[in-house]
């Protein structure tokens, strides 16, 4: 190889050198190149600890009207939905079963006046049969038969009088069952037959007291302290949306469902305009109290792949870095959310240039 040549290459291989020292060079600038973020500085606040639970409207009291025994129906009066009074027949029912009651105690009446007859004789009798064997007319065995036979047709008399009131209490019910009254002022919620129906299992009509009506929520038993009787509750109803009716906890339940760990509490609701309807979908807001948590804006919040968990970069100004910190939320409150923990009051979290950032890594906060 000649001079010239080999001073060439030389000088190849030196630039080639150069060329990767600048590379890497500017490689490691980059790496060191503070990341550029926003921050905002946030404060706990007192915050109304709700929560929101899905129920079923019911009928405070819910009555199956039926006669006591199995009778043909005459004619109903009401239909579903029809509001009904406290005392009002809704219903008539066959009257054949009072009438052959009727007969019966009439039968009865006959056979107690007859048997009175007998035992008027009777008595007449025993007095006659009594004198002779004071007078020595007749044997102590004679006297003490007569007296017997007296003795059974007394008892045979109020034997047919207390059959008699038998009959006449079952008259008396099945004159009752002719005719069915509902025992509350409510609507009518179900009819089960129509006229000249025979009763069976079912009740001929259904009636729901509907002034007031009642929620039954449960509750986790972590808030059981926080309840109180008397409490006001939040009701809306899918059916009025945009519309709220108050309510308030009326019972609650002194045991906890030891599988769910929940406890029952009912929740009333007054009803005077009769809007809310058994079977309607309810949604009761209990208010557990307040308490100071932090709110932190929507934009701090880091979701980590492949998990439910949520984060937020905290910023650490004497070190200029950054923490990375799970969070527990709360409710979602305008454009803010709730933190139970994770984050303190005075902490400064990033709320732009996530992207770029990981634990512990520095940072250039811009406005």
């Amino acid at each position: 190889m000649n001079t010239k040549v080999l001073t060439i290459a030389l000088g190849v291989i030196m630039l080639a050198s150069c060329g990767k020292k600048d590379n890497a060079e500017e490689a490691a600038a980059k790496g060191n190149q503070k990341v550029q973020v926003k921050i905002a500085q946030v404060h706990a606040e007192s915050i109304p600890q709700t929560e929101t639970y899905t129920a079923t409207v019911e009928s405070d009291v819910k009555n199956n009207i039926s006669p006591n025994m199995p009778l043909r129906i005459k004619s109903i009066l009401v239909e579903v939905g029809d509001y009904v009074h406290k005392g009002q027949v809704v219903a008539y029912l066959d009257e054949t079963t009072g009438s052959q009651a009727s007969m019966q105690i009439k039968m009865q009446e006959a056979n107690i006046k007859s048997a009175e007859a007998q035992l008027e004789n009777q008595k007449a009798e025993t007095r006659r049969m009594q004198e002779l064997y004071q007078a020595g007319g007749i044997s102590k065995s004679s006297y003490e038969a007569t007296e017997t036979q007296l003795k059974v047709l007394q008892m045979s008399v109020e034997a047919a009088k207390a059959q008699l009131r038998a009959l006449q209490a079952q008259a008396s019910q099945s004159a009752e069952n002719n005719r069915l009254v509902s025992p509350v002022s409510g609507v009518v919620t179900a009819r089960n037959y129509d006229n000249g129906d025979m009763t069976g299992s079912l009740p001929v009509l259904t009636i729901e007291q509907t002034n007031p009506v009642k929620l039954k929520v449960n509750i986790s038993e972590e808030h059981y302290k926080d309840v109180a009787l008397g409490e006001d509750v939040s009701i809306t109803l899918d059916a009025y949306e945009g519309e709220e009716f108050q309510g308030k906890v009326t019972i609650i339940t002194p045991s906890v469902d030891a599988s769910t760990h929940t406890f029952p509490v009912e929740i009333t609701v007054t009803n005077t305009d009769q809007k809310v309807r058994p079977g309607m979908f309810a949604r009761a807001t209990v208010n557990f109290g307040n308490k100071d948590h932090v709110l932190v804006p929507d934009d701090a919040l880091v979701k980590q792949i492949g998990a439910g968990d949520r984060y937020v970069y905290v910023y650490d100004a004497k070190s200029g870095t950054v923490s990375y910190n799970r969070v527990d939320l709360g409710k979602h409150i305008g454009k803010n959310y709730e933190i139970i923990s994770g984050v303190k009051s005075g902490d400064q979290v990033v709320i732009a240039g996530q992207a770029r950032l990981a634990n512990g890594k520095a940072v250039e906060v811009v406005k």
